[in-house]
């Protein structure tokens, strides 16, 4: 299939990749012209502009936004529905918030194209690892980019296959679904760093308590110099908490145990948020997400050992740069 790709940074350009691949041929655009003429370099047809990228797509287009959530992918989408044809697609694979996907796909609708909102998992990795996606919209439209999809996910690959499992629809263990309607995507993919957020925490309070172990302030007999690095290593072999996150844990501490190239001044990306909000909406108690995110709020003002774990997990999946204050 052909996908026009607007925002080439951390995950635009490597679902550009990707696609192509897989056989699939792209058009892309980026402010960034360096990212343009990298990705043109490897195969894509390169634009310097939204009207160029509509021009260079066969009808049905189908246009894959990649760019921050608020303003850039608002104005981006605008734009495109003065450029686009009914039948042509729109699909936002950034973190917008769901409600903004509902609000959009029914002006869309109203100009005859269509809106597929593609909560969207695997950070600098997904080239090679895949995406896990979630996906809101109708339908048709979303078997219609099932190719890209399909292309873009991880598949089956060697994970074991839940014991008992029964569906008639097999993308879930390939590692994208059809969530439900429009915002439905986004939505989920919004609790999903909600959780995120949660299981980050635990790991960086735990592995604080670890290397404070050696603390001056507990008696001498019971003080511990303990290899944080060892822990999560071997944490990661046959140990329930083994997990992608812990794998970057143990990355982290074995180049640099002490965590000094980080600063631990935690940014949040609004999912976090957007998820204790609808908590609160539905009336659903969240002690452990809403603590995870104000923790990240108090890192800002004082950090510890912790918090710079918390940033080299967001750098190891995101390539998050949160620099050192020294």
């Amino acid at each position: 299939m052909q996908l026009g790709i607007i925002g080439l940074g951390r995950m635009g350009g490597n679902i550009a990749r990707r696609l192509m691949l897989n056989g699939h041929t792209t058009v892309v655009y980026d402010r960034n012209e360096a990212f343009v003429k990298g990705l043109s370099e490897e195969g894509a047809t390169g634009v310097a502009d939204l009207p160029a990228l509509v021009a260079g797509l066969q009808k049905p287009r189908a246009v894959w936004v990649m760019l921050p959530a608020g303003a850039p992918t608002e104005d981006t989408i605008e734009t495109l529905s003065q450029l686009l044809d009914d039948g042509d697609v729109i699909i936002d694979g950034g973190n917008t918030f769901y409600k903004d996907d509902i609000r959009r796909a029914k002006t869309l609708s109203e100009k005859g194209l269509h809106y597929i909102d593609v909560g969207t998992s695997g950070g600098v990795w997904g080239l090679e690892r895949g995406y896990c996606m979630m996906i809101g919209g109708d339908a048709e439209t979303v078997k219609r980019l099932d190719p890209i999809f399909e292309s873009l996910a991880p598949g089956l690959g060697n994970i074991p296959r839940t014991k008992d499992r029964t569906s008639t629809d097999d993308r879930a263990e390939r590692g994208y679904i059809h969530a439900g309607p429009a915002g439905s995507g986004h939505f989920v993919k919004m609790i999903h760093n909600g959780i995120e957020y949660g299981m980050m925490q635990a790991f960086a309070e735990g592995f604080d308590i670890l290397k404070t172990k050696s603390s001056e302030n507990l008696p001498e007999d019971q003080r511990f110099e303990l290899n944080v690095a060892d822990i999560a290593e071997v944490w990661r072999r046959g140990s329930v908490v083994s997990s992608w996150l812990l794998d970057l844990t143990a990355d982290a501490l074995a180049v640099d145990p002490k965590l000094d190239g980080y600063s631990g001044s935690v940014a949040d990306s609004g999912e976090g948020r957007w998820t204790i909000e609808a908590a609160m909406e539905q009336s659903v108690p969240v002690p452990v997400l809403s603590n995870s995110l104000f923790a990240r709020f108090r890192s800002r003002q004082q950090s510890t050992y912790g918090d710079k774990m918390l940033s080299a997990m967001r750098f190891g999946f995101g390539g998050h740069v949160e620099t050192s204050k020294k």
